[in-house]
């Protein structure tokens, strides 16, 4: 079936629904974005305000956008569930990883050098794969910022963004939420690895060269500060605390891998009922109670940055909802437009860097399910679109897989762990970038090439 048959039968199948979803009901969830952006930049008395109301700004945005979609939108009541079942699903993951991290204290002997960051940064990349981008992040930004103080830039915290939360976590199912969606429906789980691991050195190897120089710069210049207090030194020795809760970690890690190890069935039940996501909750309050004390104060732990970003991020699930809805209804007409691997790779990407990237992922690998030949069985569908004999399909998988992770680090919601690194960060007194300020000093002058020449070479 071609794309304007989807279309056709979509508008008969559902046609109040398909006419209902229209897109300026995104309005509540653009002009949360632009709050979170530009609040922080405005007055002591308006920032003042927002650091104390921005709890009741978010949720009340998405109580609109969810009273208006449950009431007036046929099927409404669906999405707007389906959404806070993601939402219960993330909070869960990145809540339970930030509490066990908090009580793994890595102590560091000395100050990093470029050569130390860019190996540590390398490293950080590669064990995204197996504990996720989000287990990498919680576990290792601290010990980060500890082995950079002194010095410590924002420059640092964003490419360890860049790096760690999200473009390194592209060659398994574990490292990214995207990935491991795709993996629930079928792909198997070292497809990515096979076809993403050029584009995945060539994206990090790229960053990491240009925070080598950066880095360099940096540490030259700050070179007779740092060693008034601490030598530098090609060897950071450092010590672990607080080890069981590595147990913990796994828990959470196989918590998440679950879903995808059983039958279908035993899958829904699961979900229904959130075992997945109490197992998480259980490993983490077990990890909270048995760490001690001294452990938490080591790593300055607190709850600000998790209760920041469980406030805020309700309010995004809630009102991307209709943004989600109209890509899903509207997109095959999108795909009448994407004519190459590379217009699949910026358009899933870009979405990703401004709605949440695992459902981004979900709806174009919808769409390129709906531009196989009819003739291929739906149960076989996902083994022939990854089948590299059927390269064109195969490509447009590869291209929304690498988009949907790598432009997860276009802004700082684009990826669960972004916004999270950013504001412990903050807890420790970096002064991070702004919204804006993050996209327009690093995204673009940075990132962005970079990912436009990974298109350009593995996609065109």
């Amino acid at each position: 079936m071609n794309s304007l048959g989807v279309v056709n039968c979509l508008a008969l199948a559902e046609p109040s629904k398909y006419e209902a979803v229209q897109l300026w009901m995104s309005v509540p969830f653009v002009l949360l974005l632009a709050l979170i952006a530009v609040m922080p930049l405005t007055g002591k008395k308006l920032k003042h305000w927002w650091e104390r109301f921005y709890p009741v700004v978010a949720i009340g945005l998405g109580l609109v956008v969810s009273a208006y979609y449950i009431g007036l939108v046929p099927g409404g009541a669906g999405d707007v569930w389906h959404s806070l079942k993601e939402y219960i699903s993330f909070i869960a993951l990145v809540g339970s990883l930030f509490v066990i991290s908090g009580g793994i204290a890595i102590k560091l002997a000395g100050n990093a050098t470029p050569k130390t960051n860019t190996i540590f940064l390398l490293v950080g990349a590669v064990l995204a794969n197996f504990i996720g981008t989000t287990g990498a992040s919680m576990v290792l930004i601290r010990p980060w910022m500890q082995m950079n103080r002194g010095r410590l830039s924002a420059f640092h915290i964003v490419f360890f963004i860049f790096i760690v939360s999200n473009v390194g976590g592209a060659l398994t199912p574990i490292g990214d939420p995207p990935l491991y969606i795709g993996y629930l429906r079928g792909v198997e789980f070292f497809w990515i690895f096979e076809q993403a691991n050029l584009p995945w050195l060539f994206v990090v190897g790229a960053l990491l060269a240009v925070f080598f120089l950066i880095d360099l710069r940096n540490f030259r210049k700050a070179g007779p500060q740092v060693s008034a207090t601490l030598k530098p030194t090609e060897n950071v020795a450092f010590s672990l605390s607080g080890i069981k809760n590595i147990v913990y970690l796994l828990v959470v890690v196989g918590a998440v891998l679950l879903p995808g190890q059983v039958p279908v069935p035993v899958r829904e039940v699961l979900e229904t009922y959130f075992v997945r996501e109490i197992v998480m909750a259980l490993a983490a309050v077990a990890s909270y109670f048995q760490t001690p004390e001294k452990i938490h104060a080591e790593n300055n732990f607190n709850f600000e940055p998790i209760r920041e970003v469980g406030y805020l991020f309700i309010g995004i699930f809630l009102t991307m909802v209709p943004a989600l809805a109209y890509l899903t209804t509207h997109g095959p007409q999108i795909a009448e437009v994407l004519t190459s691997p590379a217009h699949y790779y910026y358009a899933s990407g870009t979405l990703s860097g401004f709605l949440d990237n695992t459902p981004t992922y979900a709806n174009f690998f919808d769409l390129i399910r709906s531009i196989v030949p009819g003739d291929v069985p739906a149960g076989e569908q996902v083994s022939w679109m990854t089948n590299p004999k059927n390269s064109d399909y195969n490509l447009l998988v590869v291209a929304i897989s690498l988009g949907s992770v790598f432009f997860g680090a276009l802004t700082y919601i684009g990826n669960g762990p972004n916004f999270m690194v950013k504001s412990i960060a903050e807890t420790e007194n970096v002064k991070m970038p702004t919204f804006f300020g993050y996209i327009f000093r690093f995204s673009l002058p940075v990132l962005v090439p970079v990912l436009v020449f990974c298109g350009w070479i593995f996609l065109s």
